[in-house]
């Protein structure tokens, strides 16, 4: 009996090193497993850095590449004497953004390169308005040609140019009977639910301006541009190329347009509606809708965000 106690100890003692010994095992394999993991969500979130930073310096270099075209378009219409307004924003806009020393993010960076996509139909635009600058250029030579030839010559194009200031004061004289009445400005929600007058951003997914065009048997049939500004309490307009925003000529200027809708005017009353799309939050104050047709203003309207 005794001589078995000590083998019964010596038994209890190798099991139990044995379990220890496993114990150990499985905690350097479990070790040995989360090292692993940790490597490779490191590796990951490195090269997903790397992505995100190669793709910074990419846009980067579209920034600038666009950035120098818009400046050759500038100062070739600066020599032809047209306006540059219009580029000299978005030009600014596209400085800015690159002179900032953030990382973006890939949805910025996305963001960011589907403006400057919109830019090219910019671009395109105003190289054929470079080539009418040019015809009017070289048209206006040839004529200034032509008018030291005569005197009579000299009569002739002045009564030219009475017949189409005429015109010209004819039809201001019809624009301006042109009239946009029952003027409303609604915030839409997701849900399609409308508040008009006063609003919070958070009812605000969509802006829904409506009016009606009345009635005129005076004015002139035939397509119209309206054009709707929306300007914010800094008296800046809000406008995205993107979305449609564009430029139209002002009493000789240039400025933004929000939205336009081109019509066919028959002399009968109109109702129209725009729908602008909000991306991000509006200023605090009380903004101003305004309405033009053919460089006039034609109609006003003001709401207030909270």
């Amino acid at each position: 009996m005794s001589t078995n106690i000590p083998e019964e100890k010596s038994s209890r003692n190798g099991k139990g090193k044995n379990i220890l010994i496993i114990v150990l095992l499985l905690l350097v394999i479990f070790s040995g497993i989360k090292l692993y993991f940790d490597s490779v969500d490191k590796s990951q979130k490195t090269e997903e850095i790397l992505i995100l930073s190669e793709e910074n310096n990419d846009l980067n270099l579209r920034i600038d590449s666009m950035a120098y075209q818009l400046d050759l378009r500038i100062n070739e219409i600066k020599k032809l004497g047209g306006n540059v307004d219009s580029l000299v924003v978005l030009k600014e806009q596209l400085l800015a953004e690159r002179n900032t020393e953030r990382n973006r993010s890939a949805a910025e960076i996305n963001q960011l390169n589907e403006k400057i996509d919109s830019f090219s139909g910019v671009l395109t635009e105003k190289d054929s308005e470079i080539e009418k600058l040019k015809q009017v250029n070289q048209q206006l030579f040839t004529e200034n040609q032509d008018l030291k030839t005569s005197k009579a010559e000299i009569e002739d194009s002045i009564v030219q140019l009475n017949l189409q200031q005429e015109k010209l004061e004819e039809k201001v004289s019809i624009a301006q009977k042109l009239h946009a009445e029952n003027i409303t400005v609604a915030a839409v929600n997701s849900r399609g639910k409308e508040r008009e007058g006063s609003f919070r951003n958070r009812h605000l997914e969509k802006l829904k301006i409506s009016f009606d065009l009345t009635e005129n048997n005076v004015a002139e049939p035939g397509a119209r541009d309206i054009f709707v500004q929306v300007v914010a309490p800094n008296n800046q307009v809000i406008f995205d190329i993107a979305k449609g925003s564009g430029t139209f000529s002002i009493d000789g200027r240039e400025e933004f347009y929000t939205a336009k809708q081109a019509i066919l005017y028959d002399n009968s009353k109109k109702s129209l509606i725009y729908l602008y799309q909000k991306e991000t939050d509006y200023p605090e104050g009380k903004y101003e809708v305004k309405i033009y047709c053919e460089g006039f203003n034609i109609g006003n309207e003001s709401f207030e965000i909270k």
